[in-house]
């Protein structure tokens, strides 16, 4: 069995969560992305949310969530993804950028949909 190790970052503002869909993609992700080499928790997340959304997290203000295991969309039955799960505050303004085509922020309401635009 094939297990996908990521890093999410978990960010909430007004009861919504935001989320992310790459190029390509039919569905949104919590940001975040795979483990490079030799990273720690904090590099992989520092690293890939500055280049998907053009922000810098406080590393002093990261708070570990959880992890988090389940089917991997999109991939073969049996390959899962485990995704470690921190919050933290930001600096500067939330953009797609690199692989991400849009940002959005969603509701509980909003679980079942796989496209929602940009407010």
């Amino acid at each position: 069995m094939k297990q996908i190790d990521k890093l999410a970052w978990i960010e909430l503002k007004d009861k919504t969560v935001l989320l992310t869909k790459s190029y390509g993609k039919d569905v949104f992700y919590i940001p975040g992305g795979k483990r490079d080499a030799g990273e720690t928790d904090e590099q992989v997340l520092l690293r890939e949310i500055r280049e998907e959304l053009t922000v810098s997290i406080d590393e002093r203000t990261l708070q570990y969530i959880g992890i988090f295991e389940a089917q991997a969309h999109g991939q073969p039955k049996g390959v899962t993804v485990k995704m470690t799960c921190y919050s933290g505050e930001y600096h500067g303004q939330l953009k797609a950028s690199s692989e991400i085509e849009e940002i959005a922020w969603f509701t509980y309401a909003d679980k079942t949909k796989s496209r929602e635009s940009t407010n």
